[in-house]
């Protein structure tokens, strides 16, 4: 993949509390991919354990596009790619 980003779609974001994470859509090379962010990724971000997520994954998202790149250059072929705090470093 050549792209630096995902393109987040702003209308499939979920905030999955049961799996702690959020999902949503996202589109890099003209394909549609989708996505979950671990909420120890918010957590990472947020520098903090205690956080309201939809609100935090607003105010990161430039980073969550740049993460969700990482983690569909790693992994393109799940049904379900997972940002993970791996995907910090």
């Amino acid at each position: 993949m050549a792209e630096d980003r995902v393109t987040i779609d702003p209308s499939s974001v979920f905030d999955n509390i049961e799996d702690r994470q959020i999902e949503f859509s996202g589109e890099a090379s003209g394909d549609r991919y989708a996505f979950a962010l671990r909420y120890d990724v918010l957590e990472a971000l947020a520098g903090d354990a205690t956080f309201d997520a939809l609100p935090l994954f607003q105010r990161h998202k430039a980073r969550v596009q740049t993460l969700a790149a990482d983690a569909l250059a790693r992994d393109p072929d799940q049904a379900l790619i997972v940002i993970s705090e791996n995907d910090l470093a």
